[in-house]
């Protein structure tokens, strides 16, 4: 009897039919992760071309069928960058800009977040609303009034357009991540603190921050990666050359020097610039994807 069926609370379960679950369950999981394996695969393709472009010759690059594979590899494509364009400069620049945006951001949003899964006060839920409804306005729409008030205030041409905003509340969607997190953090251990006496402020710097690590990471990783990545607002407020961050400055190799003194081909040293812009992203995203996946499930756990 025991051979033939298994009991389950009172069911008896025949014991093909558990092997048939069985079966269809490692299907199923061996079927997704193929699905992930092959989407990896397909949305890789275009960033190993881009690596092995940069390790090509100017003639390599238009041949016809196309090659994969350099014949010979040319490393110094990525030297010779840095004495075409002020590269090292635009990656100062740029660390700058991302790393102090991204304090600004995750501790302000922090601190918002706090505010509003803690804090009950006259307003609170349409002030959230409000905030919330600010994701739905294009960036575009503000660019205008920013410009006007930068230019008012003679912020132009200087990283201050974009960094001291992120000091205020560091955005929308930031604020709803970090509040959902700390919602999740028990009452009682605000409860227990208030108990021995204390405040606010020390209960946000020594329970609740250290508790949402996760939330934080997860924050810091996707405000260093928009900053990292950002074009628009770098484009509009700066005009030195020297103060390009990394996006407008290989638009700026791009359209003006690889034309300077020479008309031929340097399609592949953009190519190794690409390369040096998106590796950072690409290696600190790795290095963080526990936290990054952990912050991003448990932020939607209550709310």
């Amino acid at each position: 009897m025991a051979g033939d069926a298994l009991t389950n609370r009172g069911r008896t379960v025949s014991m093909p039919s558990v092997r048939g679950f069985r079966f269809q369950r490692v299907v199923g999981r061996a079927l997704l992760y193929l699905i992930a394996v092959g989407s990896a695969v397909v949305f890789m393709i275009p960033f190993a071309w881009t690596v092995l472009s940069s390790l090509k010759t100017p003639g390599e690059l238009f041949l016809y069928p196309p090659t994969w594979f350099p014949a010979r590899p040319q490393p110094q494509n990525y030297a010779e960058v840095f004495s075409l364009v002020p590269f090292s400069m635009w990656t100062g620049n740029t660390m700058i800009v991302a790393l102090t945006s991204t304090f600004g951001a995750v501790l302000s949003s922090a601190v918002v977040g706090y505010s509003f899964a803690r804090f009950r006060f006259p307003g609170r839920d349409m002030i959230f609303m409000i905030t919330l409804s600010t994701m739905m306005l294009p960036i575009e729409v503000t660019l205008i009034p920013l410009y006007l008030l930068f230019s008012k205030i003679h912020w132009l041409d200087s990283f201050k357009p974009l960094i001291v905003p992120s000091f205020f509340g560091g955005g929308a969607f930031l604020i709803f991540l970090m509040r959902q997190f700390i919602m999740t953090i028990p009452k009682d251990l605000d409860e227990a603190a208030r108990i021995d006496g204390a405040g606010y402020l020390r209960i946000f710097w020594q329970i609740i921050l250290p508790l949402s690590v996760p939330a934080l990471a997860t924050a810091a990783i996707l405000t260093f990666m928009g900053n990292w990545n950002e074009f628009l607002q770098p484009f509009i407020f700066l005009n030195d050359k020297n103060k390009y961050t990394l996006a407008i400055g290989i638009r700026y190799f791009q359209a003006v020097a690889s034309q300077v003194d020479s008309m031929e081909h340097r399609e592949h040293l953009l190519m190794a610039a690409s390369v040096m812009m998106t590796a950072p992203i690409i290696v600190l995203f790795f290095v963080a994807q526990r936290y990054f996946v952990r912050g991003i499930v448990m932020s939607g756990i209550k709310g």
